[in-house]
């Protein structure tokens, strides 16, 4: 068995080839680690002593360990990963044994910890792996049998803290930094081709890695801060720089923050370091949504004012993407970054001196910071998911006061001191009142009262926050109703979610919005009731509203997502009365349980309409709408679905999924007519309709006039899946006599009992000699059933 060190060092080698610029790399992959990872196993097995635990400790931080089952002669060992702060040990341990039922959320810790010992006991021999540990762990009060030879248990853990090793126990294996050939290979991965291939400037870039002392994300960031750089003087001027702050402080943790915030001080422009340490607000290892980030940027004014919110938003993408180049912001999805926690450890730094912030965000602390840690000049307080008794300090300073996910909150002191706030987010919260004195507060700019124990909005509240740009309230709380007296002073809202009592406030609001050519830039709004998630930036929903017969339904300007459900008067969604049929910027329309339809869009609307009904449609999704009998339909009624051409070639025209479940009346789903409007289709879901007899249907003029035996394509030529579930009465897809064309067709899923017995055949775009031979390349068929 090879030594610890020389085990070590051979893993840090494997880290660096896979390394992705993670302080602590936590999760990487690939044929090298596992290898390492295997060797480790075997070295931990055949330990003297069984009972010690391994603590890698260092600048650099751990070992990368998969999550994947051990193998080989001790395949039985299980592996439990679990990914620590400072709290939460024993749910992340329960979630990482997938404990669901039986785990207990809140109480009593002893109980929790008697569950976690019994379900590891049951679990036999196992590897615990605890990562990023900020602080001691005692096994016995989580729950965690100590290791012996006799269980066969191992513990592993990463820290940055020597205490922690020597209160745990455990051997110490220090993961050494990069090699200065590592450490080169690195920085010249990320910092450029251009500065690769420019050989005058490598004994400069070999001083300044030599800086970074190995660090990786050191490295990194100080590469990704000067990428493309090719001025001599600049890189001179780095390594100078590097030094001076080097010299100034003591001690590794330091050290790295101080190199750390070289790269910040060389962001040039001072709204860019603003906007990236407002990103220290949110908790530790919190993935932040971009477009919630820029708002944020954009209400704090750290994105100068512009022709339009759109083209402000766009300024905020390229901020971000300046700082995920730079490696200060990490790219979790395309739309979430997060900030790695040594940054973070940094930018806190910074934070504590100027500007002045109070973060606790996510600590989840029993009372608040004491009282000497609020001076009056702090600007911004995050107290982001913290449990907090019923009181909070009063700042005359404070600009931003986040308590979003305090649950226990329900109280708060009066506010009318804070006279300089400007965002105020109590989403989430228990209180059930309006703090006092919020009227005072006429420089609010952003308000979130998302909040589901709120009883009431205070008449005279908001006209008195003029300068208001964003606004939110809990949609399905009833209690809470926007008026238009209260609104129609908001001048400035750009944003807002709330709920409408009913129709006539709607219309009434809408109107007001028009006559003052006031669009906003993102809406949530409700009539009635709503269980939907949003999906969109523009959105409409009404819900359980059964006495607004005759009344015409405005919609907002540029309206992008539209939800109906349980109102059951209605007949069609788009006739000659409907505003709707003017929603030319419509890309979601969801409409559910409403007994009274007959069809989507009535024949008259497209005759006395300069607009084209659904033009940008995406997504249409039909559910529970038994009278349902065609898309589109003559005004004669039920019984006389259209075969005329009168429909605007527009209409549908960039639909890609269409989902119809439980439309008990409609025969064909898609006439052959309609078909030239569907040339963008992607998704066809059809389910428990249970009269449907075919999908496609044939033009019945042309099948009279060239006989059963005529050859009829049906081109769809972006479908690629049909889902066929349910249906009884199916008997074809597109006709005896149908041929499909589409060559994008993934898969065909016909599931339980129906009457089809064959899948059409196929040609392909392009004629080769033989169409009826012909099947989509990427094609996979699924059924219940064999044809």
């Amino acid at each position: 068995m090879k030594d610890a060190k020389e085990m070590v060092a051979e893993a840090q080698d494997v880290e660096n080839k896979v390394s992705n610029g993670r302080y602590l790399c936590r999760a990487c992959n690939g044929k090298l680690v596992d290898e390492k990872t295997r060797e480790m196993k075997e070295f931990l097995d055949k330990a003297p002593n069984a009972s010690e635990a391994l603590a890698m400790d260092g600048p650099s931080a751990g070992l990368p360990l998969p999550t994947s089952e051990l193998v080989g002669e001790e395949a039985a060992i299980k592996e439990i990963w679990a990914c620590l702060m400072q709290e939460g040990v024993q749910d992340d341990i329960a979630g990482a044994l997938k404990l669901k039922k039986d785990w207990p959320k809140e109480g009593d810790k002893l109980r929790r910890a008697a569950i976690l010992s019994e379900m590891l006991k049951k679990a036999g021999k196992h590897v615990l792996i605890l990562d990023d540990v900020w602080d001691e762990v005692s096994l016995e009060e989580v729950g965690l049998p100590e290791p012996s030879g006799s269980n066969g248990c191992k513990l592993v853990l990463t820290t940055r803290s020597e205490h922690v090793c020597k209160y745990m126990g455990c051997r110490v294996i220090k993961v050494k930094p990069l090699s200065e050939q590592q450490a080169l290979t690195l920085f010249l991965s990320k910092v450029g081709p251009n500065i690769v291939q420019n050989q005058t400037l490598m004994p400069i870039l070999r001083l300044v890695v030599k800086e970074c002392a190995g660090l990786p994300l050191t490295i990194i960031v100080v590469a990704g801060t000067f990428k493309g750089e090719e001025d001599p003087l600049i890189w001179k001027n780095a390594i100078r720089e590097l030094k001076e702050r080097i010299e100034k402080v003591e001690g590794v943790e330091a050290r790295v923050i101080e190199r750390l915030k070289f790269s910040f001080d060389h962001l040039k422009d001072e709204k860019v370091k603003y906007c990236f340490l407002h990103c220290a607000l949110y908790p530790e290892d919190y993935e932040i949504k971009k477009d919630e980030l820029i708002e944020c940027w954009i209400e704090e004014g750290f994105i100068d004012d512009m022709g339009t919110r759109q083209e402000m938003k766009d300024k905020g993408h390229v901020i971000l993407k300046k700082l995920e180049n730079n490696c200060l912001l990490e790219n979790v999805s395309s739309g979430f970054v997060k900030m790695h926690d040594a940054v973070r450890e940094m930018t806190l730094s910074i934070t504590r001196m100027n500007p002045r912030y109070m973060i606790q965000a996510g600590l989840q602390l029993d009372e608040l910071p004491k009282k000497e840690q609020w001076s009056p000049d702090i600007e911004k307080v995050s107290l982001i998911d913290r449990d907090l008794p019923n009181s909070i300090s009063e700042l005359k300073n404070l600009t931003t006061l986040l308590l979003c996910g305090c649950e226990e909150l329900r109280d708060l002191p009066c506010l009318s001191m804070l006279q300089e706030l400007k965002k105020l987010d109590l989403s989430g919260t228990k209180i059930e009142e309006v703090p006092e004195g919020m009227d005072m507060l006429i420089k609010l700019r952003y308000l979130d009262l998302d909040v589901s124990t709120l009883k009431e909005i205070p008449a005279g509240l908001l006209p008195k926050l003029v300068h208001l740009q964003h606004l939110s309230f809990d949609v399905e709380n009833e209690k809470v109703s926007l008026k238009l007296e209260e609104m129609e002073p908001l001048k400035k809202l750009e944003c807002l979610t709330g709920r409408l009592e009913d129709i006539s406030e709607l219309n009434k609001f809408i109107s007001s919005m028009q006559q003052i050519k006031k669009n906003l830039m993102k809406y949530n709004l409700v009539v009635g009731e709503s269980n939907i998630p949003s999906t969109s930036d523009k959105r409409l929903t009404i819900g359980g509203v059964h006495d607004w017969e005759g009344e015409l339904i405005m919609h907002p300007i540029e309206i992008q997502e539209l939800n109906i459900f349980e109102c059951d008067y209605l007949r069609s969604l788009v006739d000659d009365n409907s505003s709707f049929k003017n929603a030319i910027d419509l890309r979601v329309w969801r409409v559910w349980r409403c007994e009274g339809i007959e069809c989507v869009v009535s024949l008259s609307s497209f005759a006395s309409s300069f607009a084209h009904p659904f033009q940008s449609l995406e997504v249409l999704e039909l559910e529970d709408l038994p009278k349902l009998s065609a898309l589109i339909m003559k005004d004669e009624g039920i019984g006389s679905p259209t075969t005329s051409t009168l429909a605007s070639p527009a209409t549908f025209s960039h639909l890609k999924q269409i989902t119809i479940f439980r439309c008990s009346s409609m025969k064909t789903l898609l006439p052959h007519w309609l078909l030239p409007n569907l040339q963008n289709l992607e998704e066809i879901w059809v389910q428990e309709c249970h009269q449907l007899v075919e999908i496609l249907g044939a033009p019945i003029l042309e099948v009279e006039e060239k006989g059963s035996d005529a050859l009829i394509k049906f081109h769809l030529p972006k479908l690629r899946e049909l889902r066929l579930i349910v249906l009884p009465n199916l008997k074809s897809i597109c006709g005896q006599s149908g041929v499909m064309v589409c060559d994008s067709l993934q898969l065909i899923y016909a599931y339980s009992w129906n009457e089809l017995k064959r899948i059409p055949p196929f040609v392909p775009l392009v004629g080769n000699g033989h169409p009826y031979a012909y099947a989509p390349p990427s094609l996979t068929i699924r059924s219940s059933t064999e044809w």
